[in-house]
């Protein structure tokens, strides 16, 4: 039986959030109470999926494409998505409780036969023993029909994962047509524990945030996809910041725990880093910067009263352009400016999101953005799981959101951000859904053993007992929605 074909808004106002003090607040809910005015809707576009991470459009195609955790990813055709990928055979098993590991990044090459897809796979040779999982980034033929020729696959990046968590997983092109990667710190707490190395600030232990030459961990990434360099299956852009310097020439920015989500506003690369215990933060990232983790969480010192706002070298640790506390939310979502003509009041507003069920606006100018939370119609609240955004050609916005926190089940949607007044329009209509058979092959996935190769339940845990993405396990599984399905990063 197939899964019902409905359009529907996403409504129900949810409760206003309240303090996270030491990352054990128990409330989820809504960012705004219910009279307050809306400003948005959300129509549904797809739903049925178990987790849907994110989302890309291919050149020259309006259908979305949507990244499902489990290892998949679908096409929304208009009558249901298609799968187009199926990634499981060579990652590390999903399960149903919660895990950071998965399938978790997709992109388009600018001519559109091609694309990019970032995964976790288990240990490969070069990943040392003890050591979680192996970043994998993987180019792909584009097949005629839009399908992702995954067999076909060339390995470009294969990054040892210390631990489970901190996994971030975006992947872009910008406008110089170069691949930019996002790395998380390796995992763990604070940047500490295995895989960690130390670093020249020794008011904390580690970490791989401020290092540049040990490892790729913690930074972000640009690397040129059509070229090769120095026997790699890439090729490094000559202006790469630490080209002919002593560092790792991948990298083009670091100082980064967990970048969750990446885009591009022309040539601004908005960037949101999730936190540790108390800040959240986006960043305008430019060539070179140095964004100040495990020195700095957002604009404050890490562990510490008083710490350098520069390196021994002379370069700044930046401050974010935004920040926000853990009384708001636990784990930032990063989104996009809006450039789109659907929704004039989001017009030139960069539109982000908390997992923990919030939706944000701010004005992205000058160094310091204010964050105004996004009412939805019809009600003002939003009662969802935020997951990753995504734009399409015009320049209009879809969100990917979840019912629960973590990748069984089917509560996973897509939708496209509307004027608030079609909460108000016929609500009558299609909109595709995932078969019956692809939600019994979801629901089958076994879980995965807890085994030293791929953690079970506890995967997404730091050393220090913190989950990696903002403390968002501990308050579902307190909350008791989510000790079964794992999402997230």
């Amino acid at each position: 039986m197939s899964l019902p074909r409905r359009r529907d808004v996403l409504a129900s106002a949810g409760a206003s959030a309240s303090a996270l003090a030491g990352c054990l607040d128990l409330g989820l809910g809504g960012s705004t109470d219910g009279d307050a005015d809306a400003v948005v809707a959300l129509e549904t576009v797809a739903d049925g999926f178990a987790a849907p991470a994110a989302v890309a459009f291919r050149p020259g195609d309006d259908r979305p494409y949507v990244v499902d955790q489990p290892g998949r990813a679908y096409r929304v055709d208009d009558d249901a998505p298609t799968a187009v990928a199926d990634l499981r055979d060579r990652m590390v098993s999903i399960g149903s409780g919660y895990t950071e590991q998965g399938f978790l990044g997709l992109a388009f090459h600018p001519d559109g036969d091609r694309a990019y897809v970032r995964y976790s796979a288990p240990r490969r040779r070069g990943t040392p023993e003890g050591y979680s999982h192996t970043f994998v980034l993987d180019e792909v033929p584009v097949t005629g029909d839009g399908a992702l020729a995954v067999d076909d696959e060339r390995t470009l990046l294969e990054i040892p994962q210390p631990q489970g968590n901190h996994n971030a997983g975006d992947l872009a092109f910008g406008p110089d047509g170069h691949l930019y990667v996002a790395v998380g710190d390796g995992g763990g707490g604070g940047d500490t524990g295995t895989g960690h190395v130390e670093d020249w600030y020794d008011g904390n232990a580690g970490g791989n945030g401020q290092d540049v030459t040990e490892n790729l961990l913690g930074s972000i990434l640009r690397i040129d996809v059509d070229a090769r360099s120095d026997g790699k299956p890439y090729g490094i852009p000559d202006d790469n910041p630490l080209v002919d310097r002593d560092g790792r020439p991948e990298q083009y920015a670091w100082g980064l725990r967990n970048p969750w989500r990446l885009s591009f506003d022309d040539d601004r690369l908005v960037v949101a880093d999730v936190g540790q215990n108390r800040w959240e933060e986006v960043n305008v990232v430019e060539r070179g910067g140095n964004y100040g983790w495990n020195v700095r969480e957002g604009r404050h010192c890490y562990g510490a009263e008083d710490c350098p706002t520069a390196t021994p070298d002379g370069d700044p640790l930046r401050d974010p352009v935004l920040e926000y506390s853990h009384d708001v939310g636990i784990a930032v979502v990063g989104g996009y400016v809006y450039r789109g003509t659907d929704v004039p009041a989001l017009q030139g507003r960069y539109v982000f999101a908390d997992w923990r069920q919030r939706l944000f606006v701010a004005d992205p100018s000058g160094d310091a953005w204010t964050r105004e939370d996004l009412a939805v119609a019809p009600g003002g609240g939003f009662d969802r799981f935020v997951l990753a955004f995504g734009e399409d050609h015009d320049g209009e916005l879809y969100v990917a959101t979840d019912g629960d926190s973590g990748p069984g089940g089917e509560s996973g949607r897509l939708s496209k951000f509307a004027p608030a007044d079609a909460a108000d329009r016929d609500p009558t209509g299609t909109t595709a859904s995932l078969t019956d058979a692809l939600t019994s092959t979801v629901a089958d996935t076994p879980t995965p053993p807890t085994t030293d190769d791929e953690p079970g339940d506890d995967a997404g845990q730091g050393s220090d007992g913190t989950p990696g993405f903002g403390a968002l396990a501990a308050v579902a599984a307190l909350a008791g929605t989510a000790a079964r399905r794992l999402n997230r990063h």
